[in-house]
C-alpha cells in the first residue's frame, strides 16, 4: 500500500524537561536519526517522510525530509502535527510515529497498513506492556474530522480514534517509551534485543 509517513517532533516534551525530543541524543545520535533508520527498514517503504517540527527548524531540515508545522498556535499536542499531514494531503494513507520511536519491529508498517485494508480509519500499535495511540495508520480522508475535534478542545490521540472506526494491532514487541531523561538512559543502557 502506498502511504506517506509523518514523524512526530513538534511538541513541548514537558517530561523532557522541555528539551527538543528529536534532537535529544541516545547513543551519540538524535532521537529522530533513530527513528529515521528505525523508519528506513521498513517494508512497504514510505513514498516519503515528513518531520512535525515547531523549533529549530533550520536543524531537522538537515535530516533531508520536508517539515510541517503546527496548523494551530501553542503546542496544542501531536493531533495538530498529524491535522498538518492530513491538510497537505487528505487523499493519502499516513504513517504515523513519535521522534522517539527508536526501534519497531520489522513488519510494523506491514501489519498496520494491512489494519486499513478492510475499510478501517485508523489502525494503532499494541504491545506487551500497553497501547500505543501514537503509532498508528490513517486512511485518507479524515482532516475535516479531526479540525472539527480540534477546533472542538479535543487534544488526545485517544479521543480522537474513539470516535473513529479504529483498531488496535497486536506485536509481540515491546516500543520503547522514551518520555522522560530516565527512560531515555534505561534504553542506552540495555543491549539491542532485536
Amino acid at each position: 500500500m502506498s502511504h506517506q509517513a509523518l514523524i512526530l517532533a513538534g511538541g513541548r516534551a514537558t517530561r523532557m524537561g522541555g528539551a527538543d525530543k528529536g534532537l535529544v541524543a541516545l547513543s551519540g545520535r538524535p532521537l529522530l536519526a533513530h527513528a529515521l533508520s528505525a523508519l528506513s527498514a521498513q517494508l512497504p517503504a514510505p513514498a516519503r517522510v515528513w518531520i512535525s517540527a515547531n523549533r529549530n527548524l533550520e536543524v531537522y531540515a538537515g535530516f533531508g525530509c520536508p517539515l510541517l508545522q503546527d496548523p494551530l498556535p501553542d503546542f496544542p499536542g501531536p493531533l495538530a502535527g498529524v491535522l498538518a499531514a492530513l491538510q497537505r494531503d487528505d487523499g493519502a494513507v499516513w504513517l504515523v510515529m513519535p521522534c522517539d520511536a527508536v526501534r519497531l519491529p520489522a513488519d510494523f508498517s506491514r501489519r498496520l497498513l494491512a489494519a486499513l485494508a478492510d475499510g478501517r480509519q485508523a489502525a494503532s500499535a499494541r504491545d506487551r506492556d500497553g497501547w500505543h495511540p501514537s503509532l498508528l495508520a490513517l486512511a485518507p480522508g479524515l482532516s475535516a474530522g479531526l479540525a472539527a475535534y480540534l477546533a472542538g478542545g479535543g487534544r488526545s490521540i485517544r479521543g480522537w480514534l474513539a470516535g473513529l472506526d479504529h483498531v488496535e494491532v497486536e506485536f509481540d514487541y515491546a516500543f520503547p517509551n522514551l518520555n522522560t531523561p530516565d527512560a531515555l538512559a534505561a534504553l542506552q543502557a540495555q543491549p539491542r534485543a532485536d
